[in-house]
């Protein structure tokens, strides 16, 4: 199934063994992994199609069903289990109904997601015609052809899930001291997925360049990852930074932002101006650059724009300040967000819609 930018296979959890090794090994064996083009199995041979997500009845009673989400290796036999895909997340809800594990309620089914990776709760919005999940629509996303129906996720329970705060180091901004480089400053939010903020020119790049471009240069991949190394351990999630690479899988994602400007959408050709954007963005993982834009990171972006002093927030255009949507401006063109953030003490809180009164899972689930 497709979900947003990035297609997965998805797999009810009875279907699967308990023991990890033999779960993974399989899983493996769907997908074609390990092999470049992962010719033997399901995979795509791209980061963004070699994903999983592991569906099945809730384990929490306030949720509907368990998802669990897992990054699996094209030219490495692993399954990461580690982060979660804001995309993939948007198939869960049809996929539930699909399965008998959520009722339809038409027009639109709410279905409580329990993202066990995190512990946290997603709710997404599924538009439901004639008993069956709505399939077509007049909704496109950018990086996607055609269109189709439109999923709405609250991800409000996600601010903090990997380091338990959204500012995992409790400063909208932090200045690291990476070898070979010097001092960055960065900007590390935890939403969705954590994500490292670097300014674009700090990095000697315009922050509108293409995946080519940027994977390309060898020597620029090599800095970046050094910064999102540092940022790893600047949250805990390594010792060393030298060993992030290895251990830290792809946590916290880096991502160079500039304030708006025209470009040209690097799929069609057609040019993005600066009017349609808030922010321009390029976000990298596993050392590859996302050639749209990852949902989780959207929702991280968005959130960041909207904590003062954040290096997001610092680019963002003046009409973005005050309005509803963030629009961020990707390689393949825009992708906008949603975000209200309020200050509870000195701490950052997305507000959502989530646990909304007369939604009661039990009564929903088969």
């Amino acid at each position: 199934m497709r979900g947003g930018t990035s297609k997965g296979i998805y797999i009810m959890r009875n279907e699967l063994p308990q023991v990890p090794e033999l779960r993974d090994k399989i899983i493996l064996a769907i997908f074609g992994s390990p092999d470049i083009r992962q010719i033997d199995g399901l995979g795509g041979s791209d980061l963004l199609t070699s994903k999983l997500a592991i569906v099945g009845r809730a384990t929490r009673p306030d949720a509907d069903v368990d998802y669990t989400f897992g990054q699996v290796g094209i030219t490495l036999p692993k399954v990461d289990y580690t982060g979660n895909c804001g995309n993939i997340s948007a198939g869960v809800g049809p996929f539930a109904i699909y399965q008998s594990l959520v009722d339809p309620v038409e027009p639109v089914t709410s279905v409580r997601i329990h993202m066990t990776n995190t512990n946290r709760l997603l709710v997404a919005e599924v538009p439901v015609k004639d008993g069956e999940v709505a399939v077509e629509g007049d909704y496109h996303i950018d990086g996607c052809p055609g269109t189709g129906s439109k999923i709405m996720i609250d991800w409000a329970d996600t601010g903090g899930a990997a380091t338990g705060k959204i500012l995992p180091t409790g400063n909208a901004r932090d200045v690291l001291r990476v070898e070979g480089i010097g001092d960055i400053t960065v900007s590390i939010v935890d939403a969705g997925n954590p994500v490292a903020f670097v300014h674009a020119e700090d990095m000697g790049l315009k922050g509108v360049e293409t995946p080519f471009e940027i994977e390309s240069d060898a020597d620029l991949l090599e800095r970046l990852e050094k910064v999102r190394s540092v940022a790893a351990q600047r949250i805990g999630f390594v010792d060393d930074w030298r060993k992030a690479t290895e251990q830290s899988q792809y946590a916290p994602f880096i991502t160079m932002v500039n304030s708006p400007t025209t470009y040209t959408d690097y799929t069609t050709g057609e040019k993005i101006e600066v009017a349609s954007v808030d922010i321009v963005a390029r976000l990298l993982f596993n050392q590859r650059m996302h050639k749209t834009y990852p949902g989780s990171g959207t929702i991280c972006t968005g959130t960041a724009a909207r904590i003062p002093g954040t290096v997001v927030n610092e680019v963002l255009s003046k009409s973005a300040k005050d309005a509803k949507e963030v629009r961020i401006g990707h390689p393949a063109g825009v992708i906008p967000i949603e975000v209200s953030v309020a200050t509870e003490g000195d701490t950052p809180v997305i507000l959502g819609k989530r646990l909304r009164e007369g939604i009661t899972p039990r009564d929903r689930r088969r």
